[in-house]
């Protein structure tokens, strides 16, 4: 298998350091590409802004893998290989009556990817897609396989799950799946800001699953992606927070053409059709941005939204959207909604790297009195010892892939600056 330059990721901000990508195409491939490299780690579907998913040595990518797609005999589970997408689990579910029971705003990206980062969607009751996670298998550096499951790792199960690369290669994974369902997904818009700090606990439990797009300005909420479960409580009118209802499709970024978002209007559709905010089949987002997140305690989003409203002038020039949506707690180490019920704030920024670095310093000082956790996955600025304070079991999490990598063969420049020595 000849190596591959990897190049750079989604969106260009970041190029990788490997200059050894290989593209394997089964399992035994990837257990001998573990066992004989001094250096490994898996690229995904290169969602990430920063050098998460780098290496300096071998970078592998398990696109080219079967799905090796499997259902339970009791139709509550599913087996997958790591490397599928979001998409590609919907797809396969679907002919089969099921589906996920949510889905991050883009179903392009690896389904292992989005496990090790604790990547979310939205909704009160929804925790992160790794909470989804019923067992799966790694591949170690020595090219074993180990299975991972509570049963055989007892209450460490809980910290392997988000893993960030550090303990091996995801060559499985069994997801939690429910029947299918319909979802319909309406936008409204100019949402004053009096009304969500008045009603914020109204309108995130407003629907399935809420989402809210800003900029922070004098403006207050731009949009409003109310996705609603066919069959459940029909929700209020939007309208009665002041919002009004969009009269044709949206981008969440105002003035980009809606061609690549999921249908709007009412229109009921599949989950993996509507929980996304872009379409299986098109070009996600913008392409040319950055994206960072902070994820923050529920109880403290109103302050934490009014303390950013200071900053709108200072983000302005940077700032394509900004979007605010709400995540179940869970009991996963590294998830950034470990412990408590959770609101991530989530930025889209212009391509501009040293800009936008700069006006994260400020971003985090607002948001340091909130303990605010950034998403692994996006570019934030925060140190090892701030990192450590907001999440409780990272010293811990650092033994156990010292212990499960003692070479530290998965280990790269981001996991040696964020992990214990």
């Amino acid at each position: 298998m000849l190596p591959l330059v990897p190049g750079t990721n989604w969106a260009g901000n970041y190029r990788y350091r490997s200059a050894d990508l290989r593209r394997p195409t089964s399992l035994a491939e990837v257990r001998a590409i573990v066992a004989q490299a001094d250096k490994v780690h898996v690229l995904g579907s290169r969602h990430s802004f920063n050098d998460i998913a780098d290496t300096r040595g071998t970078l592998i990518s398990l696109a080219a893998l079967e799905p090796e797609f499997a259902i339970a005999a009791n139709g509550r589970s599913i087996s997958v290989s790591g490397g599928v997408s979001y998409g590609g689990v919907a797809q396969l579910l679907s002919p089969h009556g099921l589906s996920l029971r949510n889905y991050a705003s883009l179903p392009h990206i690896s389904l292992a990817g989005a496990m090790s980062t604790g990547t979310h969607g939205s909704g009160d009751r929804n925790g992160c897609l790794a909470t989804d996670v019923l067992d799966f298998d790694v591949v170690l550096a020595s090219g074993d396989i180990r299975h991972c499951s509570p049963a055989s790792l007892g209450d460490d199960f809980a910290g392997t799950v988000v893993s960030l690369g550090a303990l091996g290669v995801i060559s499985r994974v069994t997801l939690a799946v429910v029947p299918t369902f319909e979802v319909r997904q309406n936008v409204y818009e100019n949402l004053p800001w009096h009304a969500f700090e008045e009603h914020f606990d109204e309108i995130t439990g407003y629907a399935y699953s809420v989402s809210m797009f800003t900029d922070f300005g004098p403006g207050g909420i731009d949009q409003l992606w109310v996705k609603s479960r066919v069959g459940d409580r029909a929700p209020d009118d939007a309208q009665a927070f002041g919002a009004r209802a969009a009269t044709g499709q949206r981008h969440p970024i105002r003035g980009m053409d809606a061609i690549n978002a999921t249908a709007q209007l009412g229109v009921a559709g599949l989950p993996h059709d509507r929980l996304p905010h872009f379409r299986i089949g098109y070009t996600p987002s913008n392409g040319d941005e950055i994206q960072s997140e902070y994820l923050i305690d529920r109880a403290d989003a109103r302050l934490a939204v009014i303390a950013l409203r200071r900053l709108a002038p200072r983000l302005a020039p940077l700032l394509r959207v900004a979007e605010i949506r709400s995540i179940a707690a869970d009991d996963l180490w590294l998830s950034p909604s470990t412990g408590r019920d959770t609101v991530g704030l989530h930025f889209t920024w212009v391509r501009d790297q040293a800009a936008v670095e700069a006006v994260l310093s400020e971003i985090e000082a607002v948001l340091a009195p909130f303990d605010a956790r950034p998403h692994w996955g996006k570019l934030f600025v925060a140190s090892a010892d701030r990192l450590r304070g907001s999440y409780p079991m990272l010293t811990r999490f650092g033994e156990l892939a010292l212990a499960w990598d003692p070479d530290r063969k998965f280990g790269n420049d981001f996991l040696n600056r964020y992990l214990p020595a």
